[in-house]
Order: C-alpha cells, then structure tokens, then sequence
C-alpha cells in the first residue's frame, strides 16, 4: 500500500473505530451475566480463558484444558517450561536454551502466535523480539492455574493470538505463611541440578474482612550442564554410526591452530600428526586439527530466576472491588559458545610473521614444518586459554495492573489500568577479548596460536579482555487501558440472552540497540545498530451469548482494532455448543485471524551487511560445489581457495527487521464433542482447522542450501565471489496450514479398599501440517519429518511436529498419600537423512515416565519425592546437521535421570 492510500484509510477508519467502540467487550462477562440472572445455574459461572466448567452438562463452546498449581506438584515440576512441554498441543523448545527465556508455541505456529496473558491481561514482551512473553518472570509460587485456550482468538484478544491463548491466573488470596524448597539432583554427575525456594505470606479475607493482601518471592536456579557431562549422547562412535563423523572436517579455527600461506592454500598444522592437543581439539581431515565439540559444548544453559508478586483486592462496597498487583521477575542466562577465534579485522587476517618465536621450527618450541620458508602463517585458531566465550544475559520484566470491578445501572463493569516494562541486557561475561588485540599480539610473537599461553600470553590476554562490558541494551513496554460492562438482555427459552461490550487501547513500544563496543569484539559477531518503534492499538470489542433453547446455545463475537501502523481489522468469531442430553454434547466455532508484525520485525535494527553467521556449517554452493545439496562437509573447494572457509563452516548471514512486511491472516474453525460414557468418565474429541496467509517468518537454513539454484539472489557475494552475507531478514512467506485432533479421555475407577485410582490421557494427532516457502509454491508437509518449518524467532531449530503427542496420567490416592505416574509420548519421527543412503534412519518413537508422590500426615507439612526420566531413557539420535552434539535436543532433556524433592510448610 502506498503513503496516500495508507493515510486515506487511516482517516476513515477513525470514525468507524469511534462508532464500534462503544460495543467492546463481550465474552466472559456475558456468561457471567447470564449465570446471575438465571435462577437455574447450579454452578458459579466465572470469568476464565473460554470456560473451566468441568461437568459436561456445562461444558463450553471453546476448547480449554486447564493445569493447577497442585498438577505442578503431582507432576514434579520446576518451571514452566515443563508445563509447556508436557502439552500435547505444545512445539516449544525443551529444555530452552534460548536468551529470550521459556516461550509457548501452540500448534507449532510459532511463539509470535500464541498470546500470553497474566490475570486476563497482557504483558510487556520480551524486550528485543518484542512478539512473545518470556515465561521465565512469571511468578509460578503465586499461581493458581493456566489455563491453554486451544483455539483462536483475535476477534477476542486482537493480534497474535491465531495459536490460541496460555492464561497465567494467580491465587485471589492467601492467609498465613508458607514455605517451599525443592531440589533436583540428576543421577549422572556434572552439571543440570535445580533448585528452588519460595515464601508466601498473606492476611485478610475479602468477603469476611473487606479487604486481602498477600505477596510471595521465588527463587530457582539450574547449573550449566556441559556436553561432556553426558559424552555418551554425542560419542565418536555414536555420531560415526549416523553419518557425522566427528573427524569430518579440516582446517577450522583449533588450538593448536591451524594454517595456510599466501601460496599454499591447503590447511596445515605442526601437531596433526601427533594428534593434535587433547582435551581441546581432536585430529580432522587431512592432518589438521578441529574443536572437540564435547569439550567446549554446553547441553543446558545455566540460569536463574527471581520473581515477585503481590495483591491487594479492597471490597468499596458489597458489588464493588478495587485490586491492585504487582509483579517483578528478573532471569539471567549465561550462554555459551566456542572459545574466541582469532577473526579478520578490516579485511587483514590473523597472521603469524616468521619473526614470532612460536613460529614452527623457532626458539617456542613449535615443531618445524618443510616448505614454509619464512612465509607468513594465515591463521585459524580459537583461543583456547580463554575458555569458553560466556555472555551474560539479564531480563527484567515489571508490571503494575489495577482494576476496578462492580455493578453501575444494570451493568456489570470491569475497568482496568496495565503498565508494563521489560528489560534485557547483554554482557560479555568471560572469554570475549578485542580482536585487534589478537591480531597485534600475534604480530608482536606475545601470543602462541600453537598450544597454551606462557605467563607473557597470558597476562597480554588479560590486558585486551571485555570481561563484564555490556554490548547490547534492549527495552519494551506495554501501557493499556480496558473497559467491559455486561448485563442480561431479555429471557429466552434456555436462559437470559447477555451482551457485552467492550473496548480497549494500549501502546507498545521497542528500543534495542548494539553498543559500540561489538565492534572490536570480533568473533561476537555483531555490528554496532539501532532500532526503536512504537505502535497503538484500539479497539471495540462486543459478544452476544444467546441460549436459544435449554439445549442449544449460540454465541456471537466480533472485534474491531485499528493499529497505527496498518489500519483496521474485523475479526469475527461464532461458536455454538449443543448438548442433546446431559450426557453429550457437541460444540464448534469458527474465526478469522490477524497479526501484525511485531515491533521488531518492523522497525528493528536494519543494517546493510552480515549481522552474525549461521548456526550450522554449510558449503557454500559456488565456492564449495559438487557435493549432497543441504550436506555439508561434501563438497569440494575450488582450487586456491582455503577449504575452511568455504566449505563445512558457518558463513555470514544478515538477520534484522524489514520495513516491506504486511500483515499475516489465517482463518479457523473447531468441531468437537464431549460425552460421559459413564458417571465417572468423561471423553472429549475436538477437530481444529488453521491456514495462514503471508506468514511472517525467517526462512530456514536449510532452504537456501538445499536449493541454491533458486535462492541465488539471497547470496550477496563480494567482487571476488566470496559471500558478503545471506539474506536471512523476517519476510512474508507463503501460507501454513495446520489441523489435528485433540483427544482427553478420563476414568475414575471403583473405590476400593486401597485407594481411588484414576487414569487420564491428553493427546494430539495432526493431520496436516503444510508450509508454502513462496506464494504460489507447492505446500510441504512437515508432519514426522524434517521439512521447511522453522521456530525462527527464538532458535534455528526446525518446529518439530509429531504426528502423535499425549501426556498420561496413572494416580492412586489414599489418605494423607497420592502417588502419580505420568508419560510423555512423541511418537516416530523420519530423521533429516541428507548423509548418505546407508545412514538413512527413523528417530523412534520417545516416551519418558515420571513418578512422583506426596504425603500429607506430618502437621503442616507437605512433602514430595519423585524420580523424573523414570527409566533413565536418552534423547532420540538426530543425523541432523542442525543439532551440533547429535541429538533431538530442542524436543528432549539431556539430564537423563533425576531425583526431586519438595517440601512445603505453612505456619
């Protein structure tokens, strides 16, 4: 759309936008108001993410599965992050090792597609996307449950909700004082042991008093777990049997390091045939030596989170409250990646000059090399003194929501107050130094890119380290106002017919920036930038429930919002449920969708060239031609070029914002059933239906390699045909489709003598799960298999859609004693298989049982002990070269067994 054509709609979509407004708000307080005014409700009504009513007989229209706090127990959980991963409608990344913190991917649609919200309200976003909530500052001691609405949702909550909905609800109230500790301790050594600590404290009574307040701190930490602490996942012998020799490549940055001369471009090295220098670097092709991955390789990030939260709720009068809550969670993550390397700066290479002492056959001691001549050494070499390089990252995220509710002239209104801050910072935290400084070091014969550093080296590596410097400073806030008012409208034969209307208007605001500092610190591979945006959104909101009989039931939502940026959008949404006997019912709806692209994917930092390099090695297909497209490692350098370089290594490529990108669209629709077999069963069956159009999404990796014939013009390449950068920006893609079955079945057996025992299972079978790369491009299935479909935004791995997913329940409870099995279950997945045919392969079907009981017989006192990976079970094998240590690690912990302890006591 062109300026003129963008002002003109924004003109005339004022006055519309001014006319819905008065109709806003509709669902919740819709039943809310018919509940109050049907004599018939056996059952409080109250406002929740769709419904939570359990009994069938006032089962909703919208599909809601809900987990309480008292589930995290029964289950073993520590985060959140393991409530995420135990929904089968969840593609998020277990366990995440992402900056960004734990997100939710609902449907595997992506982590800017599902809408996150604390108390029915939103939050301030991760600071530098800007698309998604970190999960990580949400405070788990006060919550009461989440509730996951499995359905869409923009003409209810507005953009970013086409996934569904995860709602975050805390507990109303506390009285008293209660403390919780618990411990995880894995059964193998080294690293991954969690803990966490918590301290509640609350008095008053809303209804008896008047008035409540309670607030609650929680703390949680988890070390870092090092490759090498579970060695045996990404073994030699293991990563050999699935085509991914360890020894495959050549010539890369090592310690000692590796070279070539101005005239001899194959890799050498004085100590490949001695193999090499151990435990730092193992021996590669041809005489060279590479990084051993298990050395350097971190399996799990370590981090820590403290959060608080507190609430005040004050009753004015007997139908009026005013409440009050604030909540603070900071998280820092210490992320990890190979030692520094020795990069070019300003085009001049890392050299060696003949005048250095540790040039090989000199007074250092490095052995002599025949043919060198004197001649200056290229140099590919990773500093191994320094250890890993380790940044810092820091989030802290604020918000302060105060509502007021009550009764005005037949109206039930709601009106609310949401200010919301996030921060994140970044800091080189260890083994960052100044690349110039390595540069001059070698020049000068201080620094020895053959073995360790004497006590010259080592205190010249002191003088150019960035230990503890910030490179990166990002904020987002989210500023909101919200108003509803429901009431009956008049009596009809099923009930009384509500309206709600509502309206809202919130800011969103981005700033992100790259400090200059990123600029000497070379191998952080990251240029100076700026980026800031704002956007406002208002909108009218309005729903019409109407019981047409005691059996039928209809409701009716629309939503109108106006973005600053993009003009207006009407998303509608009908749904009914239809319940023929108190024993089924059946229920469905239908809505369109619409989301903006996020601040970041807008008016993020825009620069002209590389950004960072990709995540995985590649060949460059021109460079580097004549092996397996997507394979790297295959082909073969042209001749005098450096094989290193251009072939199995990562290659520069530009990520930022696009200023281009339109809105994405999708519509879809829920068919379900609910029925209760018997009195202690309940089966539900629920069919749900997306596509998307104009996807908004980084195209994966693997696209640009396995066809480079038809992404050429995505290879910016420099004069002399090396790569300047791959064009790897947030675009429009084509479309998506997706659709499944979600099944809950459950049954309580017979009381007996030795307890009750009850059996549960929630599962999600998709039927298809299509990306379109292109308008107009044939769609790919990405269903038990590698195919185009990327989380993007938070990671390069590829969204992992299993044609089968469930979590299952086994709990016996008796007295002061509950004991509960649970299974995680993904069904098999066809591994990427780009090596060659003989290592063709199937990932096998991954289940992970966890036990955990709870006793209630010491005064005050809850206690419980459990054992998480029951059976001591590995993550599935991957010959994915996007998985570096040779396994499914986005969908699968490397801690294998562990032990967890909890208890709480209430004073």
């Amino acid at each position: 759309m062109n300026t003129s054509d963008h002002s003109v709609q924004n003109r005339y979509a004022q006055p519309r936008l001014l006319l819905s407004a008065i109709t806003v708000a509709v669902l919740t307080l819709a039943n809310q108001a018919a509940a109050q005014q049907s004599g018939e409700a056996a059952m409080t009504r109250v406002e929740v993410t769709g419904s939570s009513i359990k009994r069938l007989a006032t089962e909703a229209s919208l599909p809601v599965s809900t987990v309480k706090a008292e589930d995290f127990i029964k289950q073993g959980i520590t985060t959140l992050a393991d409530i995420m991963m135990s929904l089968p409608q969840s593609a998020s990344l277990a366990p995440s090792n992402a900056g960004s913190g734990t997100n939710i991917n609902l449907r595997g649609l992506g982590v800017n597609r599902t809408l996150v919200l604390l108390n029915g309200r939103r939050m301030a976003n991760e600071a530098i996307a800007d698309g998604y909530a970190n999960l990580d500052v949400i405070p788990m001691s006060a919550l009461s449950r989440v509730e996951i609405l499995r359905d869409g949702a923009s003409s209810i909550y507005g953009s970013d909700a086409i996934g569904g909905v995860v709602n975050f609800i805390t507990k109303t109230s506390f009285e008293g004082l209660s403390l919780t500790g618990q411990e995880v301790q894995p059964q193998k050594h080294g690293g991954g042991d969690e803990q966490r600590a918590s301290i509640t404290w609350g008095k008053g009574n809303l209804e008896r008093d008047g008035w409540s307040f309670y607030g609650t701190i929680d703390a949680h930490q988890r070390t870092r777990l090092a490759a090498k602490d579970r060695a045996d996942l990404s073994s030699a012998d293991l990563l050999t049997s699935i085509g991914r020799p360890p020894t495959l490549g050549t010539g890369g940055n090592a310690t000692p390091a590796n070279f070539t001369t101005s005239t001899n471009k194959t890799a050498q090295n004085p100590y490949g045939a001695s193999g090499c220098l151990a435990p730092y670097s193992i021996v590669g092709q041809k005489g060279t030596c590479i990084l051993d991955n298990n050395e350097y390789g971190t399996a799990l990030y370590a981090n820590q989170q403290v959060t608080f939260y507190a609430r005040a709720a004050k009753k004015i009068s007997e139908d009026h409250v005013v409440t009050v809550d604030y909540s603070r969670g900071e998280e820092f993550i210490l992320g990890t990646k190979n030692p520094t390397n020795a990069l070019a700066v300003n085009g001049v290479s890392a050299t060696l000059p003949s005048t250095s002492k540790w040039y090989p056959g000199k007074s250092g001691g490095v052995p002599a090399v025949a043919g060198l001549n004197n001649a200056p050494l290229i140099l590919t070499w990773a500093v191994a003194d320094l250890g890993l390089a380790t940044t810092k990252d820091v989030q802290l995220n604020q918000r302060l929501a105060i509502s007021d509710e009550g009764t005005l002239a037949g109206w039930d209104y709601k009106a609310g107050l949401v200010i919301g801050v996030s921060k994140r910072d970044n800091y080189y935290y260890s083994g960052y130094v100044k690349g110039q400084g390595l540069l001059d070091g070698l020049k000068s014969g201080t620094l020895n890119p053959f073995g360790l550093q004497d006590a010259d080296g080592k205190a010249y590596l002191d003088t150019i380290k960035v230990d503890g410097a910030k490179n990166r400073t990002s904020k987002s806030t989210f500023t909101g106002v919200d108003l509803t008012a429901s009431r009956s409208l008049m009596e009809l034969e099923g009930g009384s017919m509500a309206l709600a209307l509502g309206a809202d208007f919130h800011r969103d605001t981005t700033e992100d920036t790259k400090l200059p500092i990123s600029a000497e610190v070379t191998y952080a591979s990251a240029t100076p930038s700026h980026g800031e945006g704002a956007r406002n959104v208002a909108a009218l909101f309005a729903e019409l429930n109407i019981p047409v009989t005691k059996k039928l039931e209809l409701n009716v939502a629309v939503r109108d919002d106006h973005f600053s940026d993009f003009g207006n959008t009407i998303n509608p949404k009908v749904s009914f449920r239809y319940e023929p006997s108190k024993q089924l019912m059946f229920r469905g709806s239908a809505n369109t969708g619409f989301r903006a692209p996020t601040l970041f994917d807008r008016y993020g930092y825009r620069l002209a060239g590389a950004t960072g390099l990709t995540s995985a090695k590649w060949d460059d297909p021109v460079l580097c031609p004549g092996g397996t497209p997507g394979v790297a490692g295959t082909g073969k350098a042209l001749p005098g070029l450096v094989a290193s370089t251009v072939c199995n290594t990562t290659l520069p490529k530009q990520t930022g914002s696009n200023a281009a990108l339109v809105p994405e669209k999708s519509k879809g629709f829920t068919l379900g059933t609910v029925f209760e077999p018997t009195k202690s069963s309940m089966v539900s069956i629920d069919y749900w239906n997306i596509k998307m159009t104009d996807m908004l999404a980084n195209l994966p990796e693997q696209v640009y390699f396995l066809d480079p014939v038809k992404y050429a013009s995505f290879f910016v390449r420099n004069a002399d045909g090396t790569i300047n950068y791959i064009k790897n920006t947030t675009m429009n893609l084509g479309g998506q489709k997706a659709a499944g079955v979600d099944v809950s079945a459950s049954y309580a057996f017979p009381r007996t003598s030795v307890g009750d025992f009850k059996v549960s299972i929630d599962g999600t079978y998709l039927t298809q799960f299509d990306n379109q790369l292109d308008k107009g491009s044939p769609y790919v299935s990405n269903i038990g298999q590698f195919g185009l479909a990327s989380n993007g935004t938070t990671s390069s791995f590829p969204i992992i859609t299993y044609r089968w997913k469930h979590t299952l329940k086994l709990n016996w409870a008796a007295g002061n004693w509950n004991t509960q099995l649970t299974q995680n279950y993904n069904s098999k997945y066809t591994d990427q298989n780009l090596v060659a045919q003989q290592y063709w392969r199937n990932i096998n079907s991954y289940k992970v049982w966890n036990w955990t009981t709870t006793y209630n017989g010491f005064k005050n006192t809850q206690v419980t002990a459990g054992i998480t990976n029951l059976f001591n079970v590995n993550p599935p094998v991957t010959n994915s070269s996007l998985y570096s240590f040779g396994y499914l690690s986005s969908a699968a912990s490397p801690i294998g067994r562990a032990f967890n302890v909890r208890a709480t006591y209430t004073f």
